[in-house]
């Protein structure tokens, strides 16, 4: 299309239009167009100190004050960023965007009845696209900060992640880092999220807050934010008031009848699994270290990935499921460390857990909301990994904790013999299902035995039970696996779904029944019958 000038309001011509017939059209508009040209000069200057004067486009200006005179032009110029959330923006100022393309863009300058000019940029085509080939972006809400929510203190105090485009060099690393008193740590690919984590530790006595707060301020950081802690859910335990309990509370016996979870890949992101316990033998698919310490396999690990697979002295609930032992917590380091979950070590179990074919996550540890932790279970939803979650046992009064309460995730309460709740457990309306989390055995480390007791052990017989229904039906969706599980439960404490047991305890039998069974409409086969 042809670059145009549009007038309008000019003496002697309607619309702003050229009358193609007048047989002196060319001089005439030579002539014309000279005397509005001076004009537009004039009433730019005279627009420009009440502030309605073309936009003054350059770095570090913000957006350009774009007149409302005409449509609803952006009010900012910040392009998306690459990489699965799609929330994170850079300001991107016009003349660095078009630098190498400048022949192709042109200005349509308008006047508006005001006396201002509008002036935006367009492809030759005319299209109001931009040179990535989608629409001007319109308002864009602020990129929501990632400075930790005040009183929390669950990350790690020296240290905090930044995210930063791929082609960064190292000298740009280097760079960046002395600018903000940074040391390099170490870097992970998140392939899952498209997303180069760095981890880096502040050399001074400022606060993590205060970094963060910096970095999103500083070009070039797709996101800065805390390295947060999370913590394995168990809890001391008594004497197993009986052997194996769960086993009739799930119905497992039956269930195992139909499905025993064959080749079914589980990942246990936990601080370590003794491959070389006898309950656990070549039901061990691979192992993977998140960590930078590492360390003998631990009894959480042991008891929750037991509990899923065992098949020696103990029945896990799905034998013949696979384990993907994963280390992402290490012991305390120091006076006020717990563990070493952090969210780096997460991100990648996680990350690693996708690309090696995992079809079940079991999570059995909280922390606090991270942004980037949701992202990286939404996409592992989206490719069709089951995502299962302790509650948590901070108890009645606690917030909602994660990554249980992302709705991506399936989370699990735990009950007793008697099912009743375990008292410890996190309550919430993320809450879906129930399994038995008080007094269960499980194997432990060195060929030894233990009880364990809290939402986590909880956690991995749902995981358990996901590997069952994923087996007797392999394509089910995670959304569909939820269904089952939740409309199969056996209603407990108040009538219907409720923030103590959610949809009540799973019933392994009844949810893989739920897929198996004949449809009630299924045509009957003929059967020849005697006279």
């Amino acid at each position: 299309m042809e670059h145009q000038l549009h007038f309008r309001n000019v003496t002697g011509h309607k619309g702003g239009s050229v009358l193609a017939h007048h047989p002196n059209q060319f001089a005439r508009f030579a002539a014309r167009a000279t005397f509005l040209l001076a004009v537009l000069g004039a009433s730019q200057v005279q627009a420009e100190p009440k502030g309605r004067g073309p936009p003054l486009i350059s770095p570090g200006n913000g957006p350009p004050p774009f007149s409302q005179g005409i449509g609803s032009p952006p009010s900012s110029l910040d392009l998306p960023v690459g990489g699965a959330g799609g929330g994170a923006t850079n300001a991107v100022p016009i003349e660095g965007l078009y630098d190498r393309k400048r022949g192709a863009v042109s200005d349509t300058v308008r006047r508006n009845p005001q006396g201002s000019i509008d002036r935006q940029v367009t492809g030759r085509t005319g299209n109001t696209k931009d040179q990535l080939g989608k629409g001007l972006p319109g308002p864009q809400p602020p990129r929501p900060s990632r400075v930790p929510p005040a009183g929390e203190q669950r990350f790690v105090a020296t240290e905090v992640l930044v995210a930063l485009p791929s082609n960064f060099t190292p000298q740009a690393l280097d760079t960046l880092a002395r600018r903000h008193s940074l040391v390099r740590v170490e870097s992970q690919a998140i392939g899952l999220t498209g997303t180069t984590f760095h981890r880096w530790q502040i050399s001074d006595q400022r606060s993590v807050a205060d970094v963060v707060r910096a970095l999103e301020g500083d070009t070039g950081v797709r996101a800065a934010q805390p390295n947060y802690r999370y913590t394995l859910q168990q809890t001391q335990a008594g004497v197993a008031g009986e052997y194996q309990y769960a086993l009739a509370k799930l119905r497992l016996p039956e269930a195992h009848r139909l499905a025993t979870g064959g080749s079914v890949l589980v990942a246990v992101i936990d601080n370590g699994v003794d491959t070389e316990h006898p309950e656990l033998g070549d039901v061990i698919a691979g192992s993977f270290d998140a960590t930078d310490r590492p360390e003998p396999p631990g009894r959480h690990g042991t008891g929750v990935a037991g509990t899923i697979a065992a098949h020696a002295l103990l029945t896990g609930v799905a034998p013949a499921a696979r384990i993907l032992a994963i280390r992402a917590f290490a012991p305390p380091t120091g006076k006020g460390d717990e563990d070493g979950g952090t969210s780096l070590a997460v991100l990648k179990s996680i990350d690693w857990a996708v690309s090696n074919g995992a079809r079940v996550i079991n999570m059995s540890f909280t922390g606090p909301r991270d942004p980037e932790l949701a992202l990286a279970l939404a996409a592992a939803a989206k490719k069709g990994v089951v995502l299962v979650a302790a509650a948590g046992n901070a108890g009645p009064k606690s917030a909602p904790l994660y990554p249980a309460a992302y709705p991506n995730v399936i989370a699990v309460t735990a009950t007793d013999p008697d099912d009743k709740l375990f008292v410890r457990s996190s309550r919430g309306h993320h809450i879906a299902v129930a399994a038995p989390g008080v007094d269960i055995l499980a194997p432990a480390p060195s060929d030894t035995y233990q009880i364990m007791t809290g939402t986590s052990v909880a956690a991995a017989q749902v995981s358990g039970i996901v590997a069952l229904l994923l087996e007797a039906k392999p394509g089910l969706s995670p959304q569909a696996v939820r269904k089952a599980l939740l409309s199969t439960a056996r209603d407990l404490g108040p009538k219907g779904r409720d923030d103590q047991f959610g949809a009540g305890l799973a019933d392994a039998y009844g949810a893989v029944q739920s897929l198996t069974a004949s449809p009630p409409n299924a045509p009957v086969a003929n059967v020849a019958t005697g006279r």
